[in-house]
């Protein structure tokens, strides 16, 4: 199916390996100009070799406001403009409450919300004077089913999907839609570090995961905003 996306311009977040990565593949091959971030130079010019079709690396560190406002500068100076953002940063460090201190709750509020809230702010008052954009945001499943061990994430990004919800109704009639996308386990090195190659564990593959990305960010999706969608291989149990 043709997306309607070939000649869009994209700036993918922390994009050097796992959903990033997947996601802006599939966005480069559906003929979408993307623009990615990582870190690390050398990761991110290899990252950016490999998905091809002109990927445009930038080295930009999206772990707080101000890298991911610079981020999305870097990439509308290198595509001329923007037509859709991908936010997307690691995860925070794992701990449950007892072991998991005060101190460390606002550096992982600025690396999962505070970052996308900025890369908003840079990116989506554009598309809403050319009448067109979108806004995906990669978050979690532990947004509806907080996973244990992970106290930090499952409170930074449900507070990023209040604003990302909060945003789709204000930009809604602006021809803008802002949707996240929820995963749940995929083949990523972040789930190895955190689970190993457990057999047991059914995970998702990430190229599968960044196709979901890409029809969300499709001429077909124009009425499709302000949906949360988990994409966890049906992991979350509840009935909303």
């Amino acid at each position: 199916m043709d997306l309607g996306i070939s000649g869009k311009r994209a700036a993918v977040a922390a994009a050097s390996a796992g959903l990033g990565y997947a996601s802006a593949a599939t966005l480069a091959a559906e003929g979408v100009q993307v623009a990615i971030c990582g870190r690390d130079r050398a990761r991110i010019d290899d990252a950016a070799e490999r998905i091809g079709h002109g990927c445009v690396p930038l080295v930009a560190d999206v772990g707080d406001a101000p890298g991911g406002e610079a981020f999305v500068a870097a990439a509308v100076e290198a595509l001329g403009g923007l037509d859709i953002l991908v936010t997307n940063a690691g995860g925070p460090p794992p701990g449950n409450f007892a072991s998991t201190p005060v101190s460390a709750y606002p550096d992982a509020i600025d690396l999962n919300l505070m970052s996308v809230v900025a890369m908003c702010k840079a990116a989506v008052p554009a598309m809403q004077e050319q009448g067109w954009g979108r806004v995906v945001a990669i978050t979690s499943v532990a947004v509806r089913q907080p996973m244990a061990e992970l106290i930090l994430s499952n409170t930074a990004r449900a507070g990023v999907t209040g604003f990302l919800k909060t945003l789709a109704r204000e930009v809604a009639a602006d021809g803008v839609t802002v949707n996240s996308a929820q995963p749940g386990l995929h083949r990523t090195d972040r789930m190895r570090q955190l689970y190993g190659d457990a057999p047991e564990l059914t995970m998702g593959d990430p190229a599968d995961f960044g196709a979901v990305v890409a029809f969300l960010c499709s001429e077909q999706a124009r009425f499709t905003t302000g949906v949360q969608l988990h994409v966890d291989g049906g992991s979350y149990a509840g009935l909303l």
